[in-house]
């Protein structure tokens, strides 16, 4: 059912109670920029989501909406971001609260329940919302993104290291309790002897001694293969979850050293091994992130998660064409690695340079160089916004939480600026009294009193 508007819900006793906007400083960097997000437009966008007179009312949309805003803002998760809510009434007034509540605005799980109902579309609106709240306050004009920095990074998954011992042992696991589920009973689980080959295993490798590891690791796909086997006769045609685990559990016991597209994690199958040539982390395993940012100022005005991996130049295109559907502006020149070398995937009415290309003018060596600021960009987004290691399920979770990770961006440039903006009237109040007090000094001390001998 449609949320309830809040407004229409306040009673007499909130007469003896204080406003938030008598609590809190309307000064503060967060209120201004409560002020300056069109929180309307998002509630239209993601009314479409609800039904009419079906259920219980939801939790508002501002709140969710406020509540995903400031989990990537400051870096928190589900459980952080609900509890600080309560201790926290600059949060409170940034999710469209009147007056201060002492209870938890949501479980934890509702925020997931939210994320799939609006998907990666309705996460791409808020999004959106953040680079026009910034083209709004005019600090983002529209002719600073016609020139653009493109670059991809990856974003990992919250999974361990993969390796063919643990693979096999988590895969038995998986299958054993997906066949329990199905109700069905195996002629042995291995859960006792599973466990002690796969310390074993670690022990071995531990020490150096390879070759007992390696027989150990033989074991487990042994048994990993009995417990498959053992599945198949019993169920012809299995069905929901164990057919998926069946599934999963059949390739990693049939995938070898060399094979493309394979698994690495029994939960998330979806996870890709990436080779960015890194010399501190040679493979990564994740998904890539195609970003676009300003030259300029590094808003983020486009970003999108990609499987499959791609080639860098084959993901040009989308990137700008994503631009162009979320800010309305299409870039004129656009600055790459060279990793994106290539003219055939170079999209149209676009000027394309790549870095290392020569014969440019000295204003173009000077954008081709401000190609690197996307850099420390893809750091503070993975350090500071979550996009370093990715919680959310499956590949759409992987689209959700890069955009989110960008909208922690952008409200972090926004809240900088309506910070230095106050700081600098403070400062600018603080040398008027300076100058007042050092002037009624110097009339005011005995030095400066001179004798009257009229």
């Amino acid at each position: 059912m449609r949320p309830v508007d809040p407004t229409n819900l306040t009673s007499q006793s909130d007469l003896f109670r204080n406003r938030l906007e008598n609590i809190i400083s309307l000064e503060h960097p967060l209120v201004k920029l409560t002020e300056a997000i069109d929180w309307e437009a998002l509630e239209r966008e993601f009314g479409q989501f609800y039904v009419e007179e079906i259920g219980r009312p939801g939790i508002p949309i501002r709140v969710m909406a406020g509540l995903h805003y400031l989990k990537h803002l400051y870096n928190e998760s589900d459980e952080r971001v609900v509890e600080k809510y309560v201790e926290n009434p600059y949060w409170q007034y940034f999710c469209g609260r009147e007056y201060f509540e002492h209870e938890l605005p949501c479980h934890p799980t509702a925020l997931v329940k939210w994320r799939k109902r609006v998907g990666s579309k309705g996460i791409e609106k808020m999004f959106a919302e953040t680079v026009m709240t910034a083209k709004r306050t005019r600090q983002l004009k529209p002719q600073e993104m016609e020139r653009v920095n493109v670059d991809t990074t990856v974003q990992e998954k919250a999974i361990a290291f993969p390796t063919d011992a643990r693979l096999y042992h988590k895969a038995r696991r998986a299958l054993v309790r997906a066949a329990k589920g199905a109700k069905i009973e195996l002629r042995q689980s291995y859960e006792r002897v599973g466990k002690q080959t796969l310390d074993k295993q670690a022990r071995y490798a531990a020490a150096g001694q390879m070759k007992r590891a390696v027989k150990s690791t033989k074991k487990l796909k042994t048994i990993l293969g009995r417990v498959i086997r053992d599945v198949e006769r019993k169920c012809q045609d299995p069905n929901g979850r164990l057919k998926k685990v069946l599934a999963i559990a059949r390739r990693i016991y049939e995938q070898q050293r060399h094979d493309s597209h394979k698994i690495y994690s029994v939960h998330a199958d979806e996870v890709e091994c990436i080779a960015k040539g890194k010399a501190h982390k040679k493979y990564e395993f994740g998904c890539k992130v195609s970003a676009v940012t300003t030259s300029k100022q590094c808003w983020i005005v486009g970003i999108e998660a990609i499987h499959g991996r791609p080639y860098d130049g084959a993901t040009l295109k989308g990137a700008i064409s994503q631009m162009e559907r979320l800010s309305g502006v299409k870039p004129k020149e656009v600055f790459v690695d060279r990793g994106y070398r290539g003219s055939v995937h170079h999209p149209e009415g676009v000027d394309v340079y790549i870095s290392g290309r020569r014969g440019l003018s000295p204003s173009l060596k000077k954008h081709l160089r401000r190609r690197s600021a996307i850099e420390p960009v893809f750091g503070h987004t993975k350090a500071d916004h979550r996009m370093d290691r990715n919680y959310l399920l499956g590949q759409e979770g992987d689209r959700i939480n890069a955009l989110l990770s960008a909208c922690g961006w952008n409200l972090r440039k926004l809240w900088r600026i309506f910070f230095l903006f106050i700081f600098e009237k403070v400062l600018l109040v603080r040398m008027d009294q300076d100058s007042v007090d050092s002037a009624w000094q110097m009339t005011s001390s005995p030095l400066s009193m001179k004798p009257d001998f009229a």
